[in-house]
């Protein structure tokens, strides 16, 4: 890789040997991609310096008096670092992802007492090492809204795709080691998606079935990635409502069923004024179409699991929920008590937390038997109420991971199936 001076004297260790050994692991990364260079990022994403008992027993030989734990987890396998280094604060623009555990909830999520303190260090850690501690997988939710062009390094599939598609920001989806070495750096490889002639469209989806519900957005994403794998759809026709909650749940059901991490939509997307501009100097490799039957055969794939009707664990938020979706359940709850077979639990990150608190949403929450949680959700988790066997989410995200995670029957619906599942203990969401 071709390196300019600043990048030169992190590699020689003039900016310290944390800084070095960031560069190092970057250069190696980089090189192992292709790339000819870096390009310069202020806006990082990622879980530095996140700990569990796993990581804490596998690097306990090397703590010495006086030296922060989380310095050697950072070193050894945030930098992949062959000795230990005193971890400076970053330099940048870093935000803290997703953990494992509520920190007010965490024995709701059956977390032990020392889970707890391992969590609640390695965030006081990253805190005074400058990270922003915003603990959700939609930071732009949360204040992290990159400027269209921006050079990102954003981890997290879902928010990784509408970076790149609805910001018109530029990001790979980056791992963990990548993301904490660019928090000291400001650094990583100029690659994939921070590229002009990576950005174009390879696929084309129409979209003949009227699109425009919350759920009907979950289906067409869970769709558009079975379809294109891990290539850019460009997607044109019949869709609507197309706001902030529609393209996260679209861009979240794309990502997991095949892997997307860019998309454009015809006179929606920044990118896709036009369909010629959308593809660029490409041709669609494939032209695919979305009508009434592969939405109910999408419908039948996110279902194919479920048989039973009972339902004993409800669960919302993924990606983490927005105010808007919490009023809604609050307005479908109106008062009702959730089923005594039944859980309810809503995923949110603190920010949304803390104003759905002050609007009392969290409260009419807990009064109907439900509980409004942050940080996690059950699938990074890996967490459900005890005895669950049948779950109700509305979400093609969660309802594509979290029975093979867990073990479980799982029924995809709207919201508003999903709540009515809750309060009476049994699915009766209707087939498209």
């Amino acid at each position: 890789m071709m390196l300019n001076a600043d990048e030169q004297s992190m590699l020689e260790g003039k900016h310290g040997k944390a800084c070095q050994k960031a560069m190092e692991l970057l250069l190696r990364y980089g090189e192992a991609l292709g790339a000819e260079r870096f390009v310069d990022t202020t806006n990082i994403a990622g879980v530095p310096a996140s700990a569990n008992k796993f990581l804490k027993d596998y690097y306990s030989e090397y703590y010495t008096a006086g030296r922060d734990e989380y310095d050697v987890i950072f070193s050894f396998f945030d930098l992949d670092s062959d000795e230990l280094v005193e971890v400076p604060k970053i330099t940048t623009n870093g935000c803290h992802l997703q953990g494992g555990i509520d920190p007010e909830n965490w024995e709701i999520l059956g977390a032990t007492p020392e889970t707890l303190r391992l969590s609640q260090a390695s965030e006081a850690y990253a805190r005074e090492h400058g990270v922003k501690i915003l603990k959700t997988c939609t930071p732009y939710l949360a204040g992290n809204v990159p400027k269209h062009g921006e050079h990102c390094a954003w981890m997290e599939s879902s928010a990784v795709v509408y970076c790149n598609s609805v910001l018109g920001a530029r990001t790979n989806t980056e791992g963990r080691e990548s993301t904490s070495a660019a928090m000291l750096t400001g650094k990583i490889p100029d690659f994939g998606f921070h590229r002009d002639e990576n950005r174009f469209g390879t696929h084309l989806i129409k979209v003949e079935v009227e699109v425009s519900s919350i759920m009907d957005w979950g289906m067409l994403g869970y769709f558009t990635g079975e379809r294109v794998l891990e290539h850019i759809p460009v997607l044109t026709g019949n869709y609507h409502n197309a706001d902030l909650l529609r393209h996260k749940h679209f861009g979240a059901a794309a990502a997991s069923s095949g892997g997307v991490e860019m998309y454009h939509m015809v006179g929606v997307t920044p990118e896709a004024g036009t369909l010629e501009a959308a593809f660029g100097p490409r041709r669609p490799a494939e032209v695919f179409s979305y009508g009434a039957v592969e939405r109910r055969q999408t419908w039948d794939n996110l279902n194919a699991n479920a048989r039973t009707t009972e339902v004993d664990f409800v669960m919302l938020g993924c990606p983490h929920y927005s105010l808007e979706q919490i009023e809604e359940v609050v307005s479908l709850l109106d008062g009702k008590k959730v089923s005594e077979n039944c859980r309810l639990w809503i995923f949110t990150s603190r920010l949304v937390r803390t104003m759905a608190d002050q609007k009392g949403y969290t409260q009419a929450i807990r009064d109907a038997g439900g509980v409004l949680l942050t940080d996690t959700c059950s699938a990074i988790g890996q967490t459900i109420p005890k005895g669950t066997r049948v779950a109700a989410l509305d979400s093609a995200k969660q309802t594509h991971y979290l029975p093979a995670f867990m073990g479980i029957e799982a029924w995809f619906g709207s919201t508003r199936d999903c709540v009515n599942a809750a309060l009476s203990g049994r699915w009766n969401g209707a087939r498209p």
